[in-house]
């Protein structure tokens, strides 16, 4: 991903509300499960890391686009930025 589509995804995130939290469980099968049901929905999804996590948002980051085959767009404080095209064919992608 160059740095311009990042920057442009970051742009597009920055108007999304977070649709998870992570906290001090961490990252579990059932999140990560629907994590990718979101991403399959919207393609980029913004997640909350709790101040009682655990680890850092940086490695949760990580962690997660690495689990679920995504693009970590950015670590921003503690809000995590992800992106995965979805595969569905009547779906409006975003565009680069």
């Amino acid at each position: 991903m160059t740095s311009k589509q990042r920057s442009n995804l970051k742009s597009i995130a920055a108007n999304l509300s977070p649709i998870a939290q992570l906290g001090k469980g961490g990252v579990s099968e059932n999140m990560v499960k629907s994590l990718s049901d979101a991403l399959e929905a919207h393609e980029l999804i913004k997640i909350n890391v709790l101040t009682n996590a655990e680890e850092d948002a940086k490695a949760l980051g990580a962690q997660l686009a690495e689990s679920l085959k995504a693009e970590c767009v950015a670590v921003i404080g503690r809000k995590i930025i992800l992106y995965r095209r979805s595969s569905r064919k009547d779906f409006k992608h975003i565009e680069f």
